[in-house]
């Protein structure tokens, strides 16, 4: 696409301001734009840095009564030894261990400038607390948690630590309200793991637990191990036992039982699958980003690029793009968009397709792999004031979900429906007889077309609740494929490794600074909490990847938060602060604290900085994690299959012992040497932070060629961890 070309004159006395023309979208769109700076960056300087156009903004206080450490959240509680105030998920993070784990607190309430207005409650460690506020605190309790489903979920108290947590308390809005059943029925059996070793290894500054009891349980740890990972039951919020690995896996409630506000919540973040129609608008938007070179011209640090240049530039291109956007799809209204000049007659247009596009990245996050990230940076650039007050509309709309489109009709009540359960399964095959895949294949169309009759409206079609109903089955094949491998390699964990003690030096998952690229020194039981908790997290980071994403883009296009351009390292990238996105990733990390009762390691999360820099990078980042572990497992699964063939059998006889030593020798090496806290360009970004541990396992993807089961993967069809399994 080519920059606007205009025709228009621009008188002397009217275009031109001591010696340069007038900023205005048609002096900018003209031959002689090269004349033309942006006014507020321009002249005596007295708006610029003195250090440059891209440096950071001068530092301003936080605004009074929001918390110090955020700076965009409500101050809830008061640390009394810091004299600092924060809210819940902030003070949880910054006093969770250490000399700060004893600070007093109280929280902040109309009366709180009357420092003894509030009775204190001596916690367990020694510290003072606020009898009405106990669940502020960190390290007796966890913050609130939204309630379960059901009736049952109305009255139900969550025990973590041995504090009751009410599960009536409200999280702020930033979970969905299926996480505290999730963490409910999850892992007992891995709290108390977790607490011996805490209680066994007070060492290398980690949190210290108080458990007396815990050298006790090591018996019983070891006999559920011994039971294993499939026997293992939990009770449910009604009184029911359940498996506890199929407890966790369970995305969704199950077919029969109470949906609850769960898929009401869900909801809110799943995006609406697109039309055959809007499709075609989709392949127009990637053709014209596949084409453009919007970052690489305005992305640059070259000689002369300006602040007051970079905008004109961004300006010109943007246009260029939208111009050739509306003549592909309609070359009359293109012919007068270029007469005119008057984007706003299309602005409906311009937001219609690139919500198509951010839309169709959310469900698809494996396509538009370099499209993706230059269309929201062209839309970050359109969000500036400078060029919204020059094309007089945004080019940003809310993503159209399921939620938005059936509460616009009135039509909430499906996502209450029971018989959501049904139409929106999934129908696996493996080891399943036809006759039972056919009659649950007729059971969903049936469903879904019952579903349709009922709620469709006079505005609302069949095709529409069909649509919705297809978009929600999306949302669980998303989640099988990104979110299940953890849970597969958390099963794979507890089936094959033992949580405390290693059978032998095959079985061991300890790992020593300096040996085989290792940056931590963990012996077996620390390693094996390590990796455990590592996996948690990145189940539950997975779970959340929609309101994740919806989120991330609220920071990336807010037209508050500017960013910076920077050479972080690894090129020049937009570092700019995600407090929104940075927010839920701390109660996601809290909830995973919490459900695994201690936290071995950093527990610092990377954004806005030269490590993740904005929250694009993060999303990017946390999405391949299912190219990590979906080859594994499916190399894993495949090997009973091989030894079926005798000449393959003899080989891996031979090799490694047995095919079950063979799933061992690759699980143990991954256990170790993919959370080893390697794979950084130096010492002091690597190790066990948040971001540290996906990096590891990046860095053992690297070396898998180097193995000496390289092989095995090889002969069931393994092509790479960045090709199709």
């Amino acid at each position: 696409m080519t920059d606007l070309q205009t025709d228009s004159t621009v008188p002397a006395n009217e275009g031109h301001t001591n010696g340069h023309a007038v900023f205005s979208l048609e002096n900018i769109l003209s031959d002689n734009h090269d004349s033309i700076e942006h006014p507020t960056v321009n002249g005596d300087g007295a708006s610029t840095p003195a250090g440059g156009w891209d440096e950071e903004d001068i530092e301003r206080p936080p605004v009074e009564g929001y918390c110090i450490e955020c700076e965009d959240q409500p101050a809830q509680v008061l640390c009394e030894t810091c004299s600092d105030v924060y809210c819940e998920v902030c003070f949880a993070a910054q006093h969770r261990k250490g000399s700060r784990k004893r600070h007093a607190v109280r929280p902040l309430t109309d009366s709180s400038d009357k420092p003894n207005s509030h009775k204190k409650a001596k916690a367990n460690n020694g510290s003072a607390v606020p009898r009405s506020r106990a669940s502020s605190v960190a390290s007796t309790s966890s913050l609130p948690v939204p309630p379960t489903n059901g009736s049952a979920g109305a009255t139900n108290a969550t025990v973590v630590s041995g504090t009751a947590t009410p599960s009536t308390a409200a999280s702020s809005g930033t979970t969905d309200t299926d996480d505290n059943s999730v963490f409910t029925v999850a892992s007992s059996f891995v709290k108390r793991i977790t607490q011996y070793i805490s209680y066994k290894m007070k060492v290398d500054g980690e949190e210290e637990y108080d458990d007396v009891d815990a050298e006790g349980e090591l018996d019983e740890i070891s006999e559920n191990w011994k039971q294993g990972p499939a026997t293992a039951a939990v009770t449910t919020t009604n009184g029911n036992k359940k498996d506890a690995s199929t407890s966790i896996l369970s995305a969704q409630p199950a077919v029969g039982d109470k949906v609850g506000e769960w898929f009401v919540e869900r909801a809110k973040y799943i995006p609406l699958r697109l039309t055959l129609p809007e499709r075609k608008f989709l392949r127009l938007l990637e053709a014209a980003l596949s084409v453009s070179e919007y970052t690489d011209k305005i992305d640059t640090l070259g000689f002369g690029m300006s602040k007051a240049k970079r905008i004109v530039h961004q300006i010109r291109e943007l246009c260029a793009i939208m111009s050739g956007l509306v003549l592909a799809a309609d070359y009359k209204q293109g012919q007068e968009l270029f007469q005119d000049r008057d984007f706003e007659a299309n602005s409906e247009f311009y937001q219609q397709i690139f919500e198509l596009g951010r839309r169709h990245k959310i469900m698809n996050p494996e396509k538009m792999r370099t499209t993706y990230g230059k269309m929201i940076y062209l839309l970050q650039d359109s969000q500036t004031p400078d060029v919204k007050d020059l094309l007089n509309f945004s080019c940003v709309r809310p993503i159209k979900t399921v939620y938005l489109v059936l509460e616009q009709h009135d039509a909430t009540d499906l996502l209450r429906d029971d018989l959501v359960t049904i139409a929106t399964r999934e129908i696996y095959s493996e080891g399943r007889t036809r006759r039972e895949i056919q009659r649950d294949i007729k059971a969903k169309e049936r469903a879904i077309e019952t579903l349709a009759s009922k709620y469709s409206k006079n505005v609302l079609s069949e095709e529409q609740v069909r649509q919705c109903l297809y978009s929600i089955g999306d949302n669980h094949a998303f989640l099988r494929v990104n979110r299940d491998p953890c849970d597969q390699m958390i099963a794979y964990l507890k089936q094959y490794f033992h949580p405390v003690q290693a059978k032998d030096q095959k079985s061991s998952l300890a790992i020593r600074s300096g040996r085989g690229g290792a940056r931590l020194s963990h012996d077996h039981s620390k390693q094996y909490a390590y990796v455990l908790q590592s996996l948690t997290l990145w189940r539950e980071i997975l779970h959340d990847m929609f309101h994740l994403w919806s989120l991330a883009e609220q920071d990336l296009l807010s037209e508050n938060a500017t960013y910076r351009l920077r050479d972080t390292g690894q090129g020049l990238n937009r570092v700019q602060a995600a407090p929104k996105t940075s927010r839920m990733m701390h109660t996601i990390l809290h909830k995973a604290q919490k459900s695994v009762g201690t936290w071995i390691g950093s527990s610092v999360i990377h954004m806005g900085d030269h490590n993740v820099p904005n929250a694009l990078m993060f999303i990017d980042k946390y999405t391949q994690i299912f190219r990590i572990l979906l080859p594994i497992c499916n190399t894993l699964r495949q090997i009973p299959q091989l030894v079926e063939k005798p000449a393959l059998r003899s080989y891996i006889e031979d090799e490694f012992g047995s095919a079950e030593n063979c799933v061992r020798e690759i699980l143990g090496d991954f256990f170790r040497h993919g959370f080893d806290g390697s794979g950084a360009d130096n010492f002091f970004d690597a190790g066990s932070c948040i971001d540290g541990r996906l990096t590891s396992a990046w860095n053992w993807c690297s070396s898998l060629e180097k193995k000496r089961y390289f092989h095995v993967f090889l002969l069931t069809g393994f092509v790479g961890f960045d090709g199709e399994w």
